[in-house]
């Protein structure tokens, strides 16, 4: 990956800052200045989208059509696919690592958990949410991983329902574009080019859609927080509205305004 974030702490001198992007520059990687938080910028979307997709596939989405969808909307690779090639084990020991900064009211879908006491840890061990073998080494469906989803929703009470594909792309990229509104605001990235650079470098966004903010001022704030505010009466607690996101909508401008 030729992403680097370098992370500003609070003590950081200027030279020293200086010194580090001279030093990422010199490796030839493509650099971002990011705040201190879990995750600092990449990560920390990755995670809340994450959350997005895993919720779809709670309430009834297959996470073969996630994939799919997300691939022809333009993705490198499917959040699943992803979830596989990061290893599950590693996955679900870093949703243990943040749980305490959780909230109590939210649902946490545990198929992920479930696959790894199966000892399906993705990709090294020949299967997770797909199947990896000579005949399918990007990965096939695997009816078992969708009979332990199934099984999930049972024991939730879940009433599951089909999920269309705009749909699925329209809750990915809310989700998506929602965190990262609150990142700007909390200065964790400066500015709206500190979320698409990291998007498009280090994470598979599809580079002709310009990155998450750059596609929210294309398809419209205001239609981005319509969305949020609809799915937000199922589940406020995930889908509260980034306040940054609220005021802009509010005066009319985009998330590229100078000065937001």
């Amino acid at each position: 990956m030729r992403l680097v974030e370098v992370v500003a702490g609070n003590a950081e001198a200027p030279d020293v800052m200086g010194a580090a992007f001279a030093l990422a520059k010199n490796l030839k990687k493509i650099t971002v200045r990011a705040g201190v938080c879990d995750g600092f910028v990449g990560n920390r979307i990755l995670s809340h989208y994450g959350k997005s997709v895993y919720s779809m596939v709670l309430a009834g989405a297959s996470p073969y059509k996630v994939d799919k969808t997300l691939i022809e909307f333009g993705l490198a690779m499917g959040r699943f696919a992803v979830s596989d090639l990061a290893e599950l084990d590693i996955v679900c020991a870093n949703h243990k690592g943040l749980a305490h900064i959780q909230s109590s009211h939210e649902t946490y879908p545990e198929c992920a958990d479930r696959l790894c006491q199966m000892g399906w840890f993705g990709r090294k061990t020949g299967c997770g949410f797909y199947i990896y073998d000579e005949m399918a080494r990007d990965g096939r469906s695997d009816p078992e991983s969708d009979n332990i989803i199934a099984a999930e929703r049972v024991e939730k009470k879940t009433i599951a329902y089909d999920i269309g594909a705009e749909a699925i792309v329209e809750r990915y990229m809310a989700a998506m574009i929602n965190e990262a509104s609150r990142i700007v605001e909390e200065g964790i990235g400066l500015r709206p080019l500190d979320i698409d650079i990291p998007l498009l470098k280090g994470y598979g966004f599809l580079r002709w859609r310009g990155g998450p903010m750059q596609y929210a001022d294309t398809v419209g704030l205001d239609t981005i927080l319509g969305a949020i505010r609809h799915f937000q009466r199922k589940d406020p607690n995930f889908w509260r509205s980034a306040p940054l996101l609220e005021r802009l909508v509010i005066k009319g401008r985009t998330v590229s305004s100078p000065n937001v």
